[in-house]
């Protein structure tokens, strides 16, 4: 069994039950299994083959929904990218990922405009209409760029709803989510049907997620926390989604009222800004059974004040893009342990171990390791770095835990210095790559700090070699370069970064410094 399969049974046998609600429309598991099979002959009549790569420049639109499914059922491998990427960023993605088709909305035009021609592996582009004008501003492309482009109204409306989802083994791949690297630059996690089809499964077991439910899905989808939790989950049990093309506060508390929803899930800053917001009242809750949070650890002052404003328990849990992504998750059938990630899910083992991979007594520190069907194949064309971090079967999360003796696991520090950004995993070394490739700047360092509406927040250190560098250019340098979450919110300039005895700067110096302040 994998997700296309278990989709188009529930189509069968319920197929005016609503997959999903977008914009005041609802769309039925029938409605949606028939555009996924029209998309997927509209994506092989643009050549696209079992084994071929399918790129998705997509937010929260069913777009990205039937992109899935469809490319899923060709035997495709999807490849999701954030929208709201660099140019480089996501050139330097498409070009690694081999992708031969792009499915992008309309807003990208002028991106593939521009690249079109330096992404020798892309033969077509989808685009997928949201604004009225997107035929215009088609027609206003180069011609070379033009041969390549098509519209996905036009594609689904020239289909067939005749489809035979193709054979695909557990092995093979269905998804390449991109991680940020240490090294700078981003890591393909090759996620196979088997790891996407299990994780759903058991996180919808373990949160007991049923046809009856109704799921907002506020999270950006394309992210692999919303992926699972908020998409792929949810079908899987033939329950109902409320997709919200942004996350707004107070659009998220009509939504739920409107739809009586029972499950919601974000990340920590979501709920921050959803408790300041005023006006509000448990009411405005109170359908909800289920409220989940992942991507960074939740504040306790937070987590209480939430609970008691809106009289709900929030489970927090724990994932990696290579385990597709949930490894823990705190129960909601029994005791729930604030500041924990909770206990391993159903077929998944995680345990504490020390530089030799030895299991830690219980109470210790050491890294947290993972084993289950959940776990990637591996990084895509990355032989030495899946080595490293798979090891008899064991994923290595670079993060240090400690377990105590119910089995419950608690995050202590991660092991290298990534920086999480209201969900989103920012790398120093990606970013001070950028800023060292500035001509004014002759060092860079760059750490987190706690931020109250995003958890952290990216600062900025740097020796100018041109000292007619300001502040200002910096930023507008950065925003030219770096998604929106990845610019640093504050810059200092230095005379010299603290260094050890061999030259490596020391960044934990600099943290430490700013905290002390």
């Amino acid at each position: 069994m994998n997700l296309v399969e278990r989709v188009h049974n529930i189509a069968i046998q319920d197929s005016s039950k609503t997959a999903y609600h977008f914009m005041g429309k609802d769309t039925s598991y029938g409605e949606f299994e028939g555009t996924v099979a029209k998309f997927a002959n509209a994506l092989e009549s643009l050549g696209v083959e079992k084994g071929d790569h399918v790129a998705f420049l997509l937010g929260n639109t069913p777009h990205f929904f039937i992109s899935l499914y469809a490319t899923m059922r060709i035997g495709a491998t999807a490849v999701p990218i954030n929208p709201i990427y660099a140019p480089s960023e996501i050139a330097y993605i498409l070009n690694n990922s081999d992708a031969k088709v792009v499915v992008a909305v309309d807003a990208l035009l002028p991106l593939i405009e521009k690249a079109h021609e330096t992404l020798p592996t892309v033969s077509s582009y989808v685009i997928c209409e949201t604004d009225p004008s997107a035929t215009e501003k088609m027609a206003q492309l180069p011609e070379a760029a033009k041969e390549k482009v098509h519209l996905f109204s036009s594609l689904l409306s020239a289909a067939s709803v005749h489809h035979e989802p193709a054979a695909v083994a557990e092995d093979d791949n269905a998804v390449i989510l991109y991680t940020s690297g240490t090294t700078g630059k981003p890591k393909g996690a090759m996620l196979t049907h088997g790891n996407l089809y299990s994780n759903a499964r058991d996180v919808g077991e373990y949160l007991q997620i049923s046809a009856d439910d109704r799921v907002i899905a506020t999270l950006p989808v394309f992210h692999v926390f919303a992926l699972t939790v908020v998409v792929n989950a949810p079908l899987l049990q033939g329950a109902e989604i409320i997709l919200l093309p942004r996350f707004n506060p107070k659009d998220v508390f009509e939504a739920i009222k409107e739809h009586k929803a029972t499950v919601f899930a974000g990340v920590p800053t979501m709920y921050n800004f959803m408790n300041q917001l005023p006006g509000t009242e448990t009411s405005d809750f109170e359908s909800i059974r289920i409220a989940v949070s992942g991507g960074s650890a939740m504040p306790v002052a937070l987590l209480h004040s939430f609970e008691e404003k809106f009289n709900v328990k929030i489970s927090e849990g724990y994932g990696l893009s290579e385990a597709s992504p949930v490894t823990c998750f705190n129960p909601i059938d029994r005791e729930r342990k604030v500041g924990s990630i909770g206990t391993s899910i159903v077929n998944v083992e995680n345990k504490v171990v020390n530089e030799l991979g030895d299991e830690v007594p219980v109470g210790e520190v050491g890294e947290l390791i993972v084993h289950g069907p959940n776990v990637m194949k591996g990084y895509y064309k990355m032989p030495e770095e899946t080595n490293a971090a798979i090891r008899d079967g064991w994923l290595y999360t670079g993060d240090l835990a400690r377990v105590d003796e119910e089995g419950y696991f608690y995050i202590v520090d991660r092991k290298k210095d990534m920086i999480i950004v209201g969900g989103y995993n920012v790398y120093p070394r990606e970013v001070e790559e950028v800023l060292f490739a500035h001509p004014g700047i002759l060092e860079a360092a760059v750490v987190g700090l706690p931020d109250a509406n995003f958890g952290e927040a990216v600062h900025a250190y740097v020796v100018l070699k041109d000292q007619s560098v300001t502040i200002e250019d910096l930023h507008v340098y950065c925003k030219e370069h770096l998604a929106k979450y990845k610019m640093p919110s504050h810059f200092e300039v230095l005379e010299e970064l603290p260094k050890n005895t061999t030259g490596k700067i020391l960044r934990r110096a600099l943290k430490a410094q700013a905290l002390s302040k």
